[in-house]
C-alpha cells in the first residue's frame, strides 16, 4: 500500500469551473428550494415555466414531479412528454439534454460530477449526460458523468450507468450490463 502519497484537500481548487453568476445561482437557489423541493406543489407547467425562465429548454406536456432537485437549468435541456419523477435529482454541473417520451423515476440520481481520486488535489471531474427519446432511467440508478442512454435504453432499478447504453437494451447492476433486448409492442 502506497503511504507516501496522500489525498490533501486543503489544495483543492475547481477555480477553473464557473456555473453561472452568484446572483443568479443563489436566486435559483431559493427558487428551487419554494417551488421545486417543496412535495406540497405538484403544478408541472408552473415548474417548466419556472426553468425556461431560468434559461432551460423545456419541452410541452413535461411533467416534474414534487421533491425534484435541479443544481442549474441553464445547463438543461427537457424533450416533450417527459416525466421527472419524485425525489429525482438533477445534479447537472455538466449539460444534462434528455429527450421526449423519457421517463426518470423516483429517487434518481444524473451526476455530471466526480473527483479524480488519482491526484492528491482531488480536482473536479465534469461530464455530460444524455438520455435520448424513449428512455427509461429506473428508481433510485445513478447515471454518470459523460453517459448517452441510447433512444429507449433501459437502466433498472437500482442500477449504475457509468458507460453508455445502447439503444432499445435493457440494463442492469453496478456496473449495468446488457440483461436483454427492449421488445416495444404497438
Amino acid at each position: 500500500m502506497n503511504t507516501k502519497n496522500t489525498t490533501d484537500l486543503s489544495t483543492f481548487s475547481n477555480n477553473w469551473y464557473n456555473p453561472g453568476s452568484a446572483a443568479r445561482r443563489g436566486l435559483w437557489y431559493v427558487t428551487s428550494i419554494v417551488f421545486f423541493n417543496n412535495p406540497f406543489l405538484p403544478f408541472s407547467a408552473f415548474k417548466c415555466a419556472l426553468l425556461r425562465l431560468f434559461g432551460a429548454s423545456v419541452g410541452s406536456k413535461v411533467v416534474i414531479k414534487p421533491s425534484v432537485k435541479i443544481k442549474y437549468p441553464w445547463k438543461l435541456a427537457v424533450g416533450d412528454n417527459t416525466w421527472i419523477g419524485e425525489d429525482v435529482w438533477i445534479d447537472n454541473l455538466g449539460q444534462v439534454t434528455i429527450g421526449a417520451n423519457v421517463c426518470i423515476s423516483q429517487g434518481a440520481l444524473l451526476l455530471c460530477g466526480n473527483h479524480d481520486y488519482k491526484k492528491s488535489t482531488f480536482d473536479l471531474m465534469v461530464g455530460d449526460i444524455t438520455l435520448e427519446d424513449g428512455a427509461w432511467v429506473g428508481a433510485k440508478s445513478i447515471v454518470t458523468g459523460n453517459v448517452t442512454m441510447h433512444s429507449h435504453a433501459i437502466l433498472t432499478a437500482g442500477s449504475v450507468a457509468n458507460s453508455d447504453l445502447e439503444a432499445y437494451t435493457i440494463c442492469k447492476g453496478n456496473p449495468a450490463v446488457v440483461i436483454r433486448e427492449r421488445k416495444i409492442e404497438a
